[in-house]
């Protein structure tokens, strides 16, 4: 009786190694990396964090200890405050991490797509959704609020583009809200640190039923123009980008 021969595995460069490459689950970044890597960051930006982030958990476990002895529960309240030592320090580490990225992310092309990355459940984000070759970008924000168009680059450029990037969602969604936001640190411009929470802090005028509806319009109207092609995070400085129909 034959025996049945193992098919040989595929060849390094063969079309089906890459498509079983391609197909296979990327590894999954471990805690323990992320934290590490969250660390160097934030130690880049303040090299005293490790001290301080102990300071807080110190001075509150102290805290709770000192009021412990006094009212004779030092056991107790010495157990809380080191606790709440460590939920204050990890709240505080959360914190400085936040300021890290935007710190980096401040005066990069492509940095307000990165903070927009910060909101939550509810928002859809598309990014680069018009674009000069001078790197003024401008994305789109869909929630509650209706429709926000975030610019970020020079203002003279950002007039022109942000206006006719309204004029064509006006036409798709006429009835729907339109914001303009503007990213800086001149007159009438939000920072990269407090763009989330300005675009939070905007009126609901939209229930998720007219939500999915202005998400079906807007397909139609992307349908018609082509996709500025941003790659993953902030662009490095002295990149041009291709020209696209969203520049017209």
């Amino acid at each position: 009786m034959a025996r049945k021969t193992a098919a040989p595995p595929p060849a390094p460069h063969s079309r089906a190694a890459r498509q079983a490459a391609a197909a296979a689950p990327a590894p999954r970044t471990s805690r323990r990396a992320q934290f590490k890597e969250s660390y160097q960051l934030v130690r880049e930006d303040d090299r005293w964090i490790a001290y301080k982030l102990i300071g807080v958990a110190l001075a509150v476990f102290a805290v709770g200890l000192v009021v412990g002895l006094l009212i004779g529960h030092w056991i107790y309240l010495g157990f809380i405050g080191l606790l709440g030592g460590f939920v204050l320090a990890s709240i505080y580490y959360g914190r400085r991490v936040t300021k890290a990225v935007n710190h980096r992310l401040e005066g990069r092309v492509g940095g307000a797509a990165g903070a927009l990355m910060a909101l939550r459940k509810g928002w859809t984000v598309d990014s680069g959704i018009a674009a000069t070759r001078n790197q003024d970008l401008v994305h789109r924000v869909v929630g509650r609020p209706g429709i926000v168009l975030v610019g970020e680059g020079a203002p003279t450029r950002l007039t022109h583009l942000m206006a006719n990037e309204k004029r064509k969602h006006a036409r798709v969604s006429p009835d729907t809200p339109i914001y303009e936001v503007l990213v800086g640190a001149g007159d009438g411009q939000v920072s990269i640190a407090k763009l989330p929470r300005h675009i939070m802090k905007l009126p609901n005028n939209l229930d998720k039923k007219q939500i999915g509806e202005l998400k079906r319009r807007l397909k139609a109207l992307e349908s018609t123009r082509q996709q500025v092609p941003l790659p993953k995070g902030p662009l490095p400085k002295n990149v041009k980008l291709p020209k696209t129909n969203a520049q017209r």
